[in-house]
């Protein structure tokens, strides 16, 4: 492997070599075609039906059915044939253009005169009734004579036990292309009827409804096999009856021009109708919803209840089928639609289909189609997952689903088409499902860097927070609304003469631990030490709503730690801790631009920007004005409540815009004592006095801080506005003067 490809793999290519592999997979999968995965295509379609059932349109298809009303009327089945007889003949009358049977009429009628006369000879009855009851004719024989009247098709059964029966269509059926393979359904027997009804018909075809492996029945098998003789079903041969064609023309692939494997069925055409099929010879079955006006009760005809106008408004130039839908005479199947449904609904509903040339197809593309998008989106999802990560994955997966599903729906309800979504569904799925596995491996693993990246500069909790949700945590520059804090030991340099390098080690030791706790303990990100400085900041890696709160409080947290710690630490170190040790804090809040920054050798999380700069400036020019705590005029706008006094507008080093300046004293509690609201109240009169360059009412506002000023740390503010006040009095401004100080050096 090469070095740039082991680089990829290092640098997140190994998610997506696996989801290739998984796209991959699934796509072997779907050649080989697992029966349990197809069903899940199958059920889709179901539900496509039950949204979009075909709209009925009136077809010139009729049921005649032998419900529970016909049998209450006139009596249990099995009728006498002459009742069926009778049947056939008022529906030939009618003018029916075929009649087909969902019946087989495998046993001779034991209601026939002959056979009764048998058995009353049996039980000792003689004599010339009996004589002249046996003369009476036949009525299987009677039934094969009104089938010789009548556009008749005989229906039979196809069993897969050899009973020695043969089959002979009597339909002719021509091939064009390979003869159909063993794609089709194959049986090696039949109840067909008695010989002398199957030859008085017109045509014979067969009733047997094989479903898919869930019991549904979803094709109509319109060709079977049996003993290797091709068959045509109930439907296609009524079909064919009814238009008094003589034969079936078959078309297979390698004579149709479409793609598909030599005797793999295309279509089949019985005088002007031409119909799709599947490979294995089926018709795809779109059903409607029930509709009364299709189905006729046998009684309503038997009795007469229709009369002649009636009967052949019905039935004139129309296919009937002729079921069983009573109680115990039914031949129940389970379609899309309906769990119980009458067979003879199927081929019925398969001859609509065929007449009015509504067809459901699955294009020969559709397969082709369907490894493409297998393809372009588990390959889209492999690409993209590692990037996105696993919730907006989830959202490129779930849109992408939802458009594969969709347009199956869409191509359904619109043209017609059966395009599977299930196997690109189950890609998208199995790479999101592999891929997001392995990215949370991943991430643990990354949570544990993180875990030991962080936890020497940020607080244990923030280190637990990120490490819990590491996407909270983003490499690389942002742009950020955050606080700053500046920290830096006042003459530090002087300091550290009177101590050797060992006792410098050991006071900035005892200075910074209790500082890095505090700002730790305060939600803040140390960036850096520079020296005896410290640049902290907050918002960053992680939001903190609080921030400039949570910075004033560290702030004024360090200033208390560092009285403390001159009290006790010259008595514990007295040879590393120098006496009265001062800090300056110079805090700032705005836009700044934070992440990994340096070179390719090595990085450090800190951060950049003129609000940065403008802190260190602010930390800087605590010195100058001889207080603790400074902050820029951002920050102050945001600490509401604080105890905070404006110390002057300044131009600071670097900067044309001026910048107001503020001091902050202490927290909320401090902020609304009577000594303080008065100190501030007369601090204030000061500035505006000093601005407004009344420098009688200056002086007299300094006369009356003088005796305060001490108690918060501000004389040497004051002794600034004081020599300024006496410097302007003797001088005045220039015209135009705006009351901003500029600083001419980065360090007070």
């Amino acid at each position: 492997m090469t070095p740039l490809a082991q680089r990829w793999i290092r640098e997140g290519g190994l998610p997506v070599l696996i989801g290739l592999a998984v796209v991959l997979a699934v796509l072997l999968l779907q050649i080989a075609r697992p029966p349990m995965v197809d069903r899940i295509g199958l059920l889709l379609f179901d539900s496509y039906q039950r949204s979009a059932p075909r709209v009925y349109e009136d077809a010139p298809v009729r049921i005649v059915d032998i419900d529970d009303e016909t049998i209450r009327r006139l009596g249990q089945w099995p009728w006498p044939r002459t009742e069926v007889a009778s049947l056939t003949d008022r529906l030939a009358g009618a003018g029916a253009s075929a009649i087909a049977f969902d019946i087989v009429f495998s046993e001779p009628d034991r209601t026939s005169p002959a056979r009764i006369a048998e058995r009353m000879r049996r039980d000792g009855v003689s004599g010339s009734a009996l004589a002249a009851l046996a003369r009476l004719p036949d009525n299987d024989k009677l039934l094969a004579d009104s089938f010789a009247r009548a556009p008749v098709v005989a229906g039979y059964f196809l069993t897969r036990e050899d009973n020695g029966a043969t089959v002979v269509p009597k339909a002719g059926l021509a091939i064009a292309g390979s003869p159909p393979d063993k794609a089709i359904a194959q049986y090696s027997g039949a109840i067909q009827p008695l010989p002398a009804l199957q030859a008085a018909a017109k045509g014979a075809g067969f009733l047997s409804l094989a479903g898919d492996e869930d019991g549904i029945v979803r094709r109509a098998p319109l060709f079977a096999t049996a003993k290797g003789q091709l068959l045509p079903s109930l439907s296609l041969d009524a079909l064919r009856v009814a238009q008094q064609a003589s034969a079936i023309l078959v078309k297979t692939s390698d004579a149709s021009g479409e793609g598909g494997g030599a005797g793999d069925m295309v279509s089949v055409k019985v005088g002007r109708f031409e119909a799709p099929l599947t490979r294995d010879g089926a018709l795809w079955m779109h059903y409607t919803r029930p509709r009364p006006d299709r189905i006729v009760p046998a009684w309503k005809i038997l009795t007469g209840a229709l009369s002649p106008g009636e009967m052949e408004q019905k039935f004139a130039g129309n296919i009937v089928f002729v079921g069983t839908g009573a109680i115990g005479l039914r031949d129940l199947v389970s379609t899309p639609l309906s769990d119980r449904e009458l067979g003879v609904m199927v081929h019925a509903q398969a001859a609509e289909q065929i007449i009015l040339g509504r067809f459901l197809t699955r294009p020969d593309w559709a397969l082709g189609l369907e490894r493409v998008l297998l393809i372009a989106l588990g390959g889209l999802m492999a690409l993209l997952l590692p990037r996105l990560g696993a919730v907006r994955g989830a959202v490129l997966g779930a849109v992408l689903l939802a458009g594969t599903v969709g347009g199956s729906w869409f191509a359904f309800r619109d043209w017609r088409f059966l395009l599977d979504p299930s196997y690109p569904a189950l890609g998208l799925v199995a790479v999101y499902l592999v891929e997001t596995s392995l990215i949370f491996y991943r991430e643990e693993r990354r949570r544990a860097y993180i875990h030991s990246a962080f936890d020497r500069y940020l607080s244990p909790e923030l280190v637990r927070r990120i490490a819990a949700d590491p996407g909270r945590l983003e490499l690389g520059g942002e742009n950020r609304e955050m606080t700053v804090l500046f920290c830096d030991i006042r003459n530090f340099t002087a300091l550290s003469e009177t101590l050797d390098p060992k006792q410098v080690i050991r006071f900035l030791i005892g200075f910074l631990t209790p500082m890095c706790d505090i700002l730790l303990a305060h939600k803040a990100t140390i960036d850096k030490f520079i020296g005896d400085a410290v640049l902290a900041f907050w918002n960053a890696p992680l939001d903190d709503p609080d921030q400039h709160r949570n910075a004033a409080r560290a702030a004024l947290a360090m200033v208390a730690r560092l009285a403390e710690t001159n009290r006790d630490m010259p008595m514990q170190q007295p040879d590393a801790w120098p006496t009265n040790v001062k800090i300056g804090i110079g805090l700032n809040a705005g836009l700044c631009c934070v992440g990994n920054m340096g070179s390719a050798q090595r990085l450090t999380y800190s951060l950049i920007g003129d609000t940065v700069n403008l802190a260190s400036r602010i930390e800087a020019l605590t010195k100058f004005y001889g207080v603790t705590i400074a902050l820029g005029g951002a920050l102050h706008d945001r600490l509401e409540g604080f105890a905070t006094l404006e110390i002057d507008r300044v131009r600071v080093l670097g900067r044309d815009q001026p910048e107001t300046l503020y001091t902050l004293l202490g927290d909320e509690a401090l902020a609304v004592t009577p000594d303080f609201l008065a100190f501030s109240q007369a601090h204030a009169a000061l500035l505006t006095a000093y601005r407004a360059q009344q420098w009688a009412a200056a002086r007299q506002a300094l006369g009356q801080l003088e005796r305060s000023a001490p108690a918060y740390g501000l004389e040497r503010l004051h002794a600034l506005y004081r020599e300024r006040v006496a410097e302007f009095d003797q001088h005045p401004p220039q015209a135009g003067w705006d009351g901003v100080f500029t600083a001419t050096e980065k360090a007070g």
